[in-house]
């Protein structure tokens, strides 16, 4: 195209070219060119001659027709040179434009490289500065690691606890020189080795059961073991724990054990002395009653004889005195009672204020032998029948009268009886209040504590044992009730006990016709005793227990009023049918009534032939034949529970019909009461670990005697609490003990233990079922 600075006849001619060709284009200008030459020739002839002449025209029009053509192809050749001249031109400034700008990319991208690798150059820096500061702190954490590492195995190896680590299959990856010298082998030895290369044979059943229940529970667990140790035996609190993963995956066991020999010598010391301590009391109690009752009513008969005033005065003071050493000894029982948790509350329906006239009878004597004033003051609707345990709450307000009596000189005692009915229910609250020394306010707080004797104004320790008061607060919580107490120093003191009110209708006849029992017991496994002693105690009557033959035999000798002997034919002295002849050699027992207790009736007969008995009864005693050998000997009838006829309201699964004995539950629950039977089952629960431990540590020592031995005893407890299976199994580990080898006497035990973990189980289950049940009745 022709640009605009060549005019517009030449972009005209341009364009026409351009359309049309050049040869088109040609004819066309030259066709134009003919008619403007004969335009103007014309134009021009007119007005210069003032006339038109055709030759003259034709001249001018011959000489364009010819010079035309030429004149038009030099002017369209040019224009073709100038327009390529142009795109050239234009070719060649767009091609300038391009490579400007493409030279202007190119520095700007070099610039942008340039700073990018300045950048770069410079994170370089920064990244290797960073690189050296962070291979700086791996070197310094890992000499802290390792420092660390050494520092932990320096604490670990300096333990005075074992330590040992195995990995899933029971191979040592790592123990500290505790561990290596208890077993007796160094680290080298002992990595890399399984249980059965390290540990002797008769260990091994124990380590791979326990270590399956870690790995298969994963629960740690906790186990004491005896374990030889440069030719002693050592004893080891083990605590394994099991190692896993962030899977959650067994991938070890953990153990940790410590020496504990010293504190199982002094259990050991301690569970002697604390049976010895039982049988001293129990003997001492009873050989010391014997002269005490014979001081008590011989001063008696002396008060009713004609004496000067002196005299009765003199009288007086022994009576006294021996009452209260008769107090005495009653809170050294009791003291030791709850010391081994056997304090029990027998609650029977009594009428409050025929109990309350009782109290009064006694504390206005002892009062008026010391010349004070007694006064009673009664509020509140006190004639009915409520469910309390008359001897232990009469115990408690004789320790608290004979208190106010002893530490009042002048004034008196006042015993005040109210019921209250607060939120919780009915309330009995009585209060001993005197005028006698009172009580230091900081010495309050105390009194209460076991051997605190609180001193009196003179600064001297108060008179007495200082377990009286100890003695009493532990009765009245066990009857689940307060003691409160206030004092002004020099103006008396007041005793506040407050016992909860379970009201009920009277009774309809009495627990037995008129008539209680001196029941000597002899029975060498706790549980069954308590039992024993609870059905008993239900019943009205006063029992003593002897835990052996020996101590059976001493208590014979000592005790002039037993009415009944309740013998076990199995003692771990000398057995039931030597204790029954000892004691008929003497006729002065002839009259003495003597009933073994046996796990097989048939059996104990044969043994006590040719020895006067007057029955046998089978463990688990069962209490309907326990009220029919007691009626057939001495006339008495039990009463009836009412809550028997409940019994046959609960179902229960085939399960717990065949792991437990309920109808020995259901019976007992009936006549001992649901919170007595828990008592018991929970005995059970505490000592069938031990029984377990003295099994295998029988096993251990090889004494086979003793392993039926306790197995015994293990029978007769189950049967106690129902446990149809586990009593089955033990009676099989008792008779057949000597004739299987260890692995098989080791076997037993761990099914002994899983029997007992369910049948634990189910007897808790049934024991709410029952317990609701009654509760719903």
């Amino acid at each position: 195209m022709i640009d605009s600075s060549f005019g517009p006849w030449a972009r005209v001619l341009a364009n026409l070219v351009n359309k049309y060709g050049a040869k088109p284009a040609s004819f066309l200008c030259y066709i134009f060119i003919l008619l403007i030459a004969l335009i103007l020739s014309c134009m021009f002839y007119y007005v210069a001659l003032g006339e038109i002449k055709i030759v003259d025209v034709l001249a001018v029009m011959f000489f364009s027709a010819v010079t035309s053509p030429v004149l038009i192809s030099i002017l369209i050749h040019a224009m073709r040179q100038l327009e390529d001249s142009k795109s050239y031109l234009e070719s060649a400034t767009k091609q300038e434009k391009l490579l400007n700008q493409t030279l202007k990319d190119n520095i700007n991208r070099l610039n942008n490289e340039i700073d990018e690798r300045k950048m770069a150059l410079h994170a370089k820096h920064r990244a290797i500065e960073e690189l050296r500061k962070e291979i700086a702190e791996r070197k310094k954490t890992q000499q802290e690691l390792a420092q660390q590492g050494m520092l932990l195995r320096s604490i670990v190896d300096s333990s005075p606890d074992l330590f040992y680590y195995r990995d899933e299959n029971g191979v040592f990856a790592g123990c500290n020189k505790m561990f290596e010298l208890v077993i007796g082998k160094p680290s080298e030895e002992l990595i890399g080795r399984s249980v059965e290369q390290i540990y002797p044979q008769s260990f091994l059943p124990e380590v791979l059961r326990t270590d399956t229940e870690v790995s298969t529970t994963h629960k740690p667990i906790t186990l004491d073991v005896e374990y030889p140790v440069n030719d002693e035996n050592r004893w080891f609190e083990m605590r394994k724990l099991p190692f896993i993963n962030d899977d959650g995956q067994y991938i070890g066991l953990l153990a940790f054990g410590r020496d504990i020999t010293s504190r199982k010598e002094a259990e050991q010391a301690l569970e002697t002395a604390y049976k010895d301590k039982g049988k001293f009391i129990a003997t001492l109690s009873h050989e010391l009653r014997t002269p005490l009752n014979g001081i008590v009513g011989l001063t008696r008969m002396l008060l009713d004889t004609e004496l000067s005033q002196q005299q009765k005065s003199w009288c007086n003071t022994i009576f006294s005195s021996a009452e209260t050493l008769g107090n005495i000894f009653n809170d050294i029982i009791d003291l030791d009672k709850i010391d081994r948790e056997q304090l029990d509350i027998a609650t029977d329906s009594i009428n409050v204020s025929d109990f309350i006239n009782d109290v009064v009878n006694f504390a206005g004597l002892i009062a008026d032998q010391k010349g004070l004033d007694f006064t009673i003051n009664r509020s509140g609707m006190l004639d009915v029948y409520a469910l309390l345990d008359p001897t232990r709450l009469r115990q408690v307000l004789w320790n608290l009268i004979n208190n106010a009596v002893k530490f009042t000189h002048k004034g008196g005692v006042t015993l005040e009886c109210r019921r209250e009915n607060r939120e919780t229910g009915p309330w009995l609250t009585i209060s001993v209040i005197d005028t006698g020394l009172g009580i230091p306010s900081d010495q309050q707080e105390r009194i209460f504590d076991m051997y605190y004797k609180a001193p009196d104004l003179t600064g001297a320790n108060a008179i007495g044992s200082g377990i009286g008061l100890a003695v009493t607060k532990a009765l009245v919580l066990a009857m689940k009730g307060q003691i409160r107490v206030s004092s002004i120093e020099g103006q008396g003191s007041r005793f506040d006990v407050d016992i909860p009110l379970t009201l009920c209708s009277a009774p309809k006849q009495q627990s037995y016709a008129g008539r209680s029992l001196y029941i000597l017991l002899v029975e060498d496994v706790p549980l069954n005793a308590e039992i024993a002693t609870n059905l008993l105690e239900q019943r009205g009557h006063e029992v003593i227990w002897a835990e052996t033959g020996e101590d059976a035999l001493s208590l014979v000798a000592t005790e002039d009023d037993l009415d009944l002997i309740l013998l076990d034919m199995q003692l771990p002295d000398i057995n039931g049918d030597q204790v029954a002849k000892e004691i008929r050699a003497d006729s002065h027992y002839d009259d003495l009534p003597i009933v073994a207790l046996t796990a097989n009736v048939r059996s104990a007969e044969q043994e006590l032939e040719g020895i006067s008995i007057q029955g046998a009864l089978a463990k688990p005693i069962n209490t309907t034949r326990l009220d029919r050998m007691l009626a057939d000997l001495f006339g008495i009838d039990a009463k009836q529970n009412s809550a028997k006829e409940h019994s046959g309201k609960v179902t229960f699964s085939e399960q717990q019909q065949h792991e437990l004995d309920i109808e020995t539950i259901t019976d007992f629950m009936d006549s001992m009461g649901v919170d007595a039977f828990k008592r018991s089952a929970r005995l059970f629960k505490t000592l069938n670990p031990k029984y377990c431990t003295e099994l295998r540590q029988a096993l251990d020592n090889q004494d086979i005697d003793e392993y039926a031995s306790v197995a015994h005893k293990l029978k007769g407890a189950a049967g106690s609490v129902g446990l149809n299976q586990v009593q089955l199994h033990a009676k099989k580990m008792e008779l057949d003990a000597e004739q299987v080898d260890a692995d098989v006497l080791s076997m037993w035990i761990e099914q002994l233990e899983d029997k007992i973990e369910l049948g634990q189980s189910l007897l808790e289950q049934v024991i709410e079922k029952l317990a609701l049940n009654r509760n719903e009745a």
